[in-house]
């Protein structure tokens, strides 16, 4: 996303295979369209206490307006690295500038019938006071795990968001028993 128009559908994306390889370019509003694979990014972004950034999307957001997500993030750029896309969406969506790089969690291939995208999962403990971005986030919170879980059956979350989280939370399980 460009700097001075971060939702444009004008913004050129890489176009990836199966594997995650480069096999093209579009603009995201062909993208979209087309139901083209890209890349995604989804950071989970931590207060110092350890709660977990949750926000509700604007309702001119291209996908999935006006529903709940627990990471920040975004599509990456053409030419853009997973590393790159992550710092600067999770600076962007939390408003703050010298965030830590976000560590790699993991990634995966979300595939629905309406969209299909290479999602890397990072996370990042913000020790910075948050002034999210207007244009991406209509109402944000530091939630507790507890809380979190609590609203999972409660709000109407975006489903890719969500999809990362359940597959973290099972690996978190799988790890746990190492």
């Amino acid at each position: 996303m460009g700097d001075e128009e971060p939702l444009s559908a004008d913004e050129v994306l890489d176009i990836v295979d199966e594997q995650d390889r480069v096999v093209g370019q579009a603009p995201r509003h062909e993208v979209y369209a087309r139901r083209l694979r890209h890349r995604c990014v989804f950071v989970l972004a931590r207060d110092p206490a350890g709660r977990v950034f949750v926000h509700r999307r604007t309702a001119h957001k291209l996908v999935f307006p006006s529903l709940y997500d627990m990471f920040v993030g975004g599509v990456v750029g053409a030419g853009e690295s997973y590393d790159e896309a992550a710092l600067r969406e999770a600076e962007e969506e939390l408003g703050v500038a010298g965030l830590a790089r976000p560590e790699p969690l993991f990634r995966f291939l979300y595939d629905t019938p309406e969209h299909t995208w290479w999602s890397a999962i990072y996370q990042v403990r913000c020790e910075l006071p948050v002034h999210p971005q207007v244009e991406e986030v209509a109402w944000h919170a530091f939630l507790t795990e507890s809380e979190l879980a609590q609203r999972l059956t409660e709000w109407e979350w975006v489903p890719d968001g969500l999809e990362a989280y359940r597959r973290l939370l099972a690996r978190r399980v799988i790890e746990d028993w190492r």
